[in-house]
């Protein structure tokens, strides 16, 4: 049986002005993977991620998500795209003078019609999900790196979306806060079903949590390989390839 797409990219050229950091790009996500988007620095994969959650347009090409266009359709469906996924920033990006709660119920204000006792509800259940459970009313300022991440993933997932993007999720943190940031991933996408979407170069967890990828390539501007990260170690399509996926001796 052939897998539904989640998000298709079509002859995707990304960059800036006259500076292109990626040229006709194709690859699908399927729904339900862990899908790395991985690479040296300079690759192009922060900007892949800007494109695919429309911050910021391509060059050239199509993304296609759900199956919409979201480089044609009308402004009222990518909106509802946009509502239904969900975003973690490197730093969490939680707003300094609100606690948690008040952080998740944010999304919830903009696009949702519950009462404030609903959303109050929903951001505890969130917070409970993630491992934060009695932290509601905390600040940022009181709480770890570790947890300000979970706080962040709370806050993308308060809208139950379809597709979740992290953007250097390890970035910042310990060996064991990221391990642990690591099986949360896993355990979301196993007990929610949600598609993940995750820019990193680090290898513990493009083993740990990836099961589908693409390696982006600074010095050809393209995509070299796309697969399952562990049989591309196994058989490499390429010699950066396999530099990137054994360097330092990690496997």
């Amino acid at each position: 049986m052939s897998k539904e797409i989640a998000i298709e990219a079509k002859n995707l050229t990304v960059g800036y002005g006259d500076y292109v950091l990626l040229k006709n790009a194709d690859y699908q996500v399927n729904k339900g993977d862990i899908f790395i988007i991985m690479g040296g620095s300079g690759c192009g994969k922060s900007s892949m991620l800007r494109v695919l959650t429309g911050l910021i347009q391509p060059l050239k090409g199509t993304v296609i998500i759900n199956g919409t266009d979201i480089m044609k359709a009308p402004e009222n469906e990518v909106q509802k795209i946009r509502e239904k996924t969900g975003i973690l920033y490197q730093g969490g990006a939680l707003f300094s003078s609100m606690t948690l709660a008040e952080n998740i119920m944010l999304p919830l204000q903009q696009y949702s019609d519950y009462s404030p006792a609903t959303m109050r509800e929903l951001a505890h259940l969130k917070l409970a999900l993630v491992g934060l459970k009695g932290f509601d009313d905390f600040y940022p300022s009181e709480i770890s790196g570790g947890m300000k991440k979970r706080a962040g993933l709370a806050r993308a997932l308060a809208l139950d979306p379809d597709i979740v993007y992290f953007d250097e999720p390890s970035a910042g943190l310990d060996p064991i806060s990221s391990r642990n940031l690591d099986d949360l991933i896993v355990e979301l996408n196993r007990s929610l079903g949600t598609t993940i979407v995750v820019v990193t170069h680090e290898l513990s967890s493009i083993f740990a949590i990836g099961n589908n990828s693409i390696f982006l390539d600074a010095q050809s501007k393209s995509i070299l390989a796309h697969g399952n990260p562990h049989e591309l170690l196994k058989n490499p399509p390429n010699e950066e390839v396999y530099k990137f996926l054994t360097r330092g001796g990690e496997k």
